[in-house]
């Protein structure tokens, strides 16, 4: 059909599996060089900004044999495609592969700022000098104000944003206040100017210098394992291998899982890489997410670090691709598109031919089965780096010892022994708030989330600000203590069960010698604030009390002694990931210890001191552990070995999820019963499938059931966990099965989601 009766097909930001034809705006023809363009159209009565994914012929028969009666594209935002090549292709599968909307996958994947329609921003770097008025109106600024102290600052040298940000805290607000007065001026410059002289890094190990060699001698894709234990130096092998990466003329994109790595990654790499590091993560403004975006699309960013969201970063020169912590969870997008930036990052390295490098001290069982099965390359360091040896561990049973705030009196001394020679200590307690729950000495009554608690399974709310205020960590709904019991008026409500502002309450009246730090969600909410909590306590004697946050590649050269309190819980949970997840949050946490010249102690409290997991972790540390998990794993058909998917439903009647999945369950059954069809045209990944083993073809259907938290924020949740032996089983049956649940009408009744290889079966 000729070009001008085709229409463009345009993919919106709607939970609907289609697109949608709209005639090309006036003056536009619609061509297939328009794909990957950003569009304006009409929806309704909205306006919405979609991305158009193709043209075709319209459906439908217009008059005279013509296009149809389509509404017309208001205007064509871009000149160029924003997506293309690669990173279109790549997100195209991905949506094939969660079987998420394609409208709905894209607009992931632009920064927001791009999804609202507002243009491609400059990607030069910002400064600030003081103007002729400011030099000369410098000695009359107020001594010791802020502005007086940024004008001495600029009075010095123009200074680029990133500069001002580690001289001076709150600067902004003095430069708005210079600038008001035309003492100061924000000036644009190019980015490459912001370079400062590369670094000379400390001279690698054998097996560092071996796995560098080995990433050298790469050509194309392949995906490398870099398994090496806590402070064995992995940072180091990806600044070499970046820095090789440049001296082709390449870019890097650099995976981190947590906000709180990044200010600390990035302030070493800026200082040995010798180019621009950008970053990208959720505590950033729009502007400056899309300016990290837009300077990768134009091959100016050559580095960039960030979260889970920068595995979407345009990469036209890739070269490298890390992924640091690979085995971390919150790689998984637990809403909206659920998607796995890892495995994403995967499918990227292949389409771009590039090596992609996941590095953890503790792989997961995923990625150490694939190593084991050649898939990918197995690099490791087996020691660590330097004069640093390994932390010694021990197990302190506290079977009926007394304990203060959960802590034993030998777990005290300890800590007293530490700080008394200089060194810091770590607490590791992974709960957060005072204490987990508020209950009535007299007559049993505790504080249940109206919320998220069904009669018969209350959802505690927990115990904040010393004891004053309760909070839901589901939904977040907060109240006041009550003066009393509501349900017997009296006055003994205690709380029970410790969290780390409760420890931080003991440790701060036992040590007041010494900085007591508390580092959990509720101690950093600001921007960079991990980073500047650490900055502050230095490498003085002191101690911190934290969550996981403090778990995760953070270098502490003084900390000698970390104390794990608060296991136990996760030693009999019904998860069958919860092993896995404890033994990589002891080793982690453990590897904090002694990472300099000062030897390291960890000290493991518990009440089942004799639990396998900590016994397997002690005596043969975590690759002993992945291999007796793995084994189980096999043994009960769970992942690596089998591959889920998880459909959730929620709504404010319990009723309504039920019947939705239900009747998503009637559409799979064919599915599961089809064993000799589906071995016909679902062969495993790896191998044929074996006749006489019917597991390999089989779908599993496990629900319709209540979700394992039943209510939540108000609403009642259940779900369908779907299992398959492989992979194209399990989505042969998704392809077909996922448009007609769209169609179903149940669907109206609820909100529903499809998590494909989810992590949690919550």
């Amino acid at each position: 059909m000729p070009a001008d009766v085709s229409a463009l097909q345009v993919a919106l930001p709607l939970p609907l599996p289609r697109l949608f034809d709209y005639r090309s705006p006036e003056g536009v023809a619609a061509t297939p060089a328009l794909a990957g363009c950003r569009v304006r159209v009409p929806f309704g009565p909205r306006e919405l900004v979609g991305v158009v994914a193709g043209v075709a012929a319209p459906a439908g028969d217009g008059a005279a044999g013509g296009m149809p009666e389509l509404r017309e594209a208001l205007a064509c935002l871009d000149a160029e495609p924003l997506l293309r090549g690669e990173l279109f292709d790549s997100l195209r599968w991905l949506a094939r592969y969660t079987h998420a909307p394609l409208g709905e996958v894209l607009a992931t994947a632009l920064p927001a700022s791009l999804r609202r329609g507002e243009p491609l921003p400059d990607t030069h770097a910002w400064a600030w000098r003081l103007t002729e008025a400011g030099a000369t109106s410098l000695p009359g600024l107020r001594a010791g104000s802020r502005p007086r102290r940024l004008a001495e600052l600029l009075h010095e040298a123009a200074r680029d944003e990133d500069a001002l940000d580690g001289l001076m805290d709150d600067w902004r607000a003095a430069a708005r206040a210079l600038a008001k007065r035309a003492l100061a001026e924000r000036i644009a410059i190019p980015a490459s100017q912001l370079a400062p002289a590369p670094q000379p890094g400390p001279e690698p190990n054998d097996e560092q210098a071996e796995a560098i060699a080995t990433l050298r001698d790469t050509e194309g894709f392949a995906a490398l394992l870099l398994d090496g234990v806590t402070g064995s130096g992995k940072t180091e092998v990806y600044l070499q291998a970046i820095a090789d990466c440049l001296a082709r003329g390449r870019q890097a994109l650099v995976l981190v899982p947590e906000i709180g790595l990044t200010p600390q990654l990035l302030s070493r790499f800026r200082a040995r890489l010798g180019v621009p590091v950008h970053a990208t993560h959720s505590g950033l403004n729009d502007g400056e997410r899309a300016r990290t975006w837009a300077a990768a699309l134009r091959g100016e960013a050559r580095v960039v670090v960030g979260t889970r969201s920068a595995v979407f970063t345009p990469l036209p020169e890739a070269g490298l691709i890390v992924i640091d912590e690979e085995h971390d969870g919150s790689y998984k997008q637990q809403d909206g598109i659920r998607y796995h930036a890892r495995d994403f990052a995967l499918v990227r390295g292949k389409a771009l031919g590039v090596p992609v490098l996941l590095g953890s001290a503790t792989p997961s069982l995923e990625s150490l089965h694939n190593a084991r099965a050649g898939r990918y390359a197995h690099l490791r360091l087996s020691r660590r780096a330097g004069e640093a040896k390994p932390p010694r561990v021990r197990v302190l049973d506290v079977r009926k010892r007394p304990l203060d705030a959960g802590l034993s009196a030998e777990l005290l001394d300890a800590a007293g022994k530490a700080l008394d020679a200089g060194g810091q200590v770590l607490v590791f307690k992974n709960r957060r708030g005072y204490a987990p729950v508020l209950l009535c000495h007299d007559c049993g009554w505790s504080a249940q989330c109206r919320r998220c608690s069904t009669p018969l399974q209350g959802t505690p709310m927990t115990v904040h600000a010393g004891g004053r205020r309760l909070q839901c960590h589901h939904c977040g709904a907060r109240q006041p203590v009550p003066l009393a019991c509501p349900d017997c008026a009296s006055l003994a409500l205690q709380p029970q069960g410790i969290g780390t502002e409760r420890i931080e309450e003991l440790l701060a009246q036992r040590f007041n010698a010494v900085p007591v730090l508390r580092i959990d969600r509720g101690s950093t909410r600001g921007k960079d604030a991990l980073g500047k909590h650490l900055d502050a306590f230095g490498a003085r004697a002191g101690v911190l009390i934290g969550t996981q946050m403090l778990a995760k590649g953070h270098d502490l050269p003084n900390l000698t002694l970390v104390c794990v309190v608060g296991i136990d819980e996760g030693l009999f949970s019904a998860d069958f990931r919860a092993g896995e997840k404890l033994a990589q949050l002891l080793i982690q946490v453990a590897g904090r210890a002694g990472r300099a010249d000062k030897p390291g102690e960890v000290l493991l409290q518990t009440h089942h001191p004799g639990h396998p997991l900590l016994q397997t972790l002690i005596a043969g540390g975590y690759h002993a552990f992945a291999e007796e998990e793995l084994a189980q794993r096999e043994a009960a058909g769970f992942p690596p070995f089998a591959h889920l998917a998880l459909l959730r439903a929620e709504a404010k009647h319990a009723d309504a999820p039920m019947q939705f999945l239900q009747a998503a369950k009637n559409l799979l059954l064919p599915f599961a019963a089809a064993r000799e069809r589906l071995a016909s045209r679902a062969a495993p990944d790896d191998a044929q499938p074996s006749p006489d083993n019917s597991r390999e073809t089989l779908l599993e259907l496990h629900g319709p059931l209540s979700a394992p938290m039943p209510r939540r924020a108000g609403m009642h949740r259940a779900q369908l966990l779907v299992s398959a032996a492989n992979r194209r089983a399990l989505h042969g049956a998704l392809d077909a099965v996922v448009p007609a649940l769209h169609a179903l009408p149940d669907a109206r009744k609820v909100r529903w989601s499809l998590d494909v290889d989810p992590v949690d079966l919550y």
